[in-house]
């Protein structure tokens, strides 16, 4: 998936590729709180013969512990249906060090169990002489834990991270990440980890392994980690406006961030994605929307009575300054106004 642009599909989603690679938090829930349309997006997915994994950058938690959350929210899950990024840091820990090297961890269960099973030996502390300190986010660290850490980062021992993400949505908002926690250590030491979790593509990697799949698509809600991750291992991906990223985020983002589609919800998957157009006037066409760059501004027109809860306004702008950003016209951030949607 090289060219990056909006595409379009004339079936739903849910039939075109065969595994949904979905992230969790902003996606299928926020905090402990169910989100509008996606159990029952999810639902339908499934029953059209789309495979679901649920891909996430938290470490904390067990992928037992997910499933059951998932399944409470009425979206059935198994562990084995979760990918952890605490999985996909004892993966990335194997590629380097031997069975049986020492391992601090820093973080929640869901990392102490994948380190354990990928045949490490978790040692408390710095004192231990650990060969490599992984850290993954969990509500209870503190200062404690981080300074151990450091004391083992300072010490040689190689420094990595299930995620960078700086935020964590919660049903009250945004709460500090992983990202946040990890940069104490790193200005504690100048040392900054090497990481195991969106963007990079890792994850993914091991799902699609996992599933067997040959058409998978990424779903997430962060531009800057779940669709940068489809980007770097070439899968299409799919940007729900359920949590961190914006519509104008989508209008501004760098090729390397850019979804190959956009929806208001997982409700989407069920429904064609139509694909932007260019007419001889210079507008780029969704339907009854549009939208052009006029020396370096954006303009936009919105079907009579809105189009789409705002999604076919938002594709038309993409469309629009992608092209005048690719083609070197440009396009001038300011003129870009924030395009909600209705969640």
């Amino acid at each position: 998936m090289s060219d990056a642009r909006l595409i379009g599909s004339d079936i739903p989603l849910a039939e075109r590729y065969d595994l949904a690679l979905v992230d969790l938090d902003g996606v299928a829930y926020k905090g402990h709180e169910p989100i509008a349309g996606a159990a029952a997006g999810l639902s339908g997915a499934r029953a059209a013969g789309m495979r679901l994994v649920f891909v996430t950058n938290n470490a904390s938690r067990e992928p037992g512990s997910v499933a059951e959350q998932l399944t409470g929210l009425d979206i059935p899950a198994q562990a084995g249906d979760v990918m952890t990024a605490a999985q996909a840091c004892a993966q990335l820990l194997a590629s380097r060090l031997s069975p049986g090297a020492k391992v601090l961890v820093v973080g929640g269960a869901g990392m102490f169990t994948a380190v354990r099973e990928a045949g490490f030996t978790i040692v408390e502390s710095a004192d231990d002489r650990p060969d490599a300190v992984a850290q993954g986010f969990a509500p209870e660290l503190g200062w404690t834990q981080l300074a151990e850490a450091a004391y083992a980062v300072a010490g040689g021992a190689w420094f990595v991270a299930s995620n960078l993400d700086l935020s964590l949505p919660t049903a009250r908002g945004f709460a500090p990440g992983n990202g946040a926690l990890v940069g104490t250590v790193t200005a504690a030491t100048g040392v900054r980890p090497d990481s195991a979790g969106k963007p990079a593509s890792t994850m993914y990697e091991l799902a699609v392994q996992r599933a067997g799949a040959a058409n998978p698509l990424v779903v997430g809600d962060r531009l800057d980690t779940d669709l940068a991750g489809a980007r770097t291992g070439g899968y299409a991906g799919l940007h729900v406006l359920t949590g961190v990223s914006t519509g104008r985020d989508d209008v501004l983002a760098d090729a390397g961030f850019r979804p190959h589609y956009i929806a208001a919800d997982l409700g989407e998957l069920l429904t064609p994605h139509p694909e932007p157009e260019q007419s001889a006037e210079g507008w780029w066409r969704v339907r009854g929307a549009a939208a052009r760059v006029v020396d370096r501004r954006l303009e936009l027109h919105a079907a009579e009575g809105g189009s789409d809860r705002g999604v076919d306004l938002i594709r038309a702008a993409c469309a629009a300054a992608w092209d005048a950003v690719d083609s070197g016209a440009g396009l001038d951030a300011d003129s870009v106004p924030d395009l909600p949607v209705d969640n």
